[in-house]
């Protein structure tokens, strides 16, 4: 039986499909969701801070900036499920997001991972690092449920 999902969220419009998707699910199952938002510490060296924001942020160091982001892409999960009368809770977690995903979901013991993937293929997917093709190839007994974008 399912009771507890894990949905990974980016931001992506791929993401917020795959957490749509989850909720609905969750309501069904009467299951409980937990938004797992990682920053990855790869980004920590390339990101920058949009230019819309620089004034604001200037002096906030970037992984303040990508925590706020990260917190903001699982709140708006944890809003759907709100909204839905799903329960849920937010995991932030800092690493390499297949690592922090798979490590996640067995810390937390979900039934089943819900997560969004762009359809690339396989080359692609090895060549551009995809998040859902690792996590899929990854040693876990965890089923997991792919929603393309």
């Amino acid at each position: 039986m399912i009771s507890k999902i894990l949905v990974p969220a980016d931001g992506s419009k791929t993401a917020q499909k795959a957490a749509a998707y989850a909720v609905d699910l969750a309501k069904q199952l009467k299951a409980s969701i937990i938004a797992l938002s990682v920053i990855d510490k790869r980004s920590l060296i390339a990101q920058t801070v949009p230019a819309s924001e620089t004034s604001r942020r200037a002096i906030e160091p970037i992984e303040d900036y990508l925590r706020e982001a990260a917190e903001g892409y699982a709140g708006e999960i944890k809003k759907l499920c709100d909204k839905s009368g799903v329960a849920a809770e937010i995991s932030i977690k800092m690493g390499h997001p297949v690592e922090e995903i798979v490590k996640g979901a067995k810390r937390s013991k979900v039934n089943l991972i819900v997560m969004g993937s762009h359809g690339r293929s396989a080359l692609s997917a090895s060549v551009l690092g995809s998040v859902s093709y690792g996590v899929i190839h990854n040693d876990t007994s965890i089923p997991i449920l792919i929603v393309k974008g």
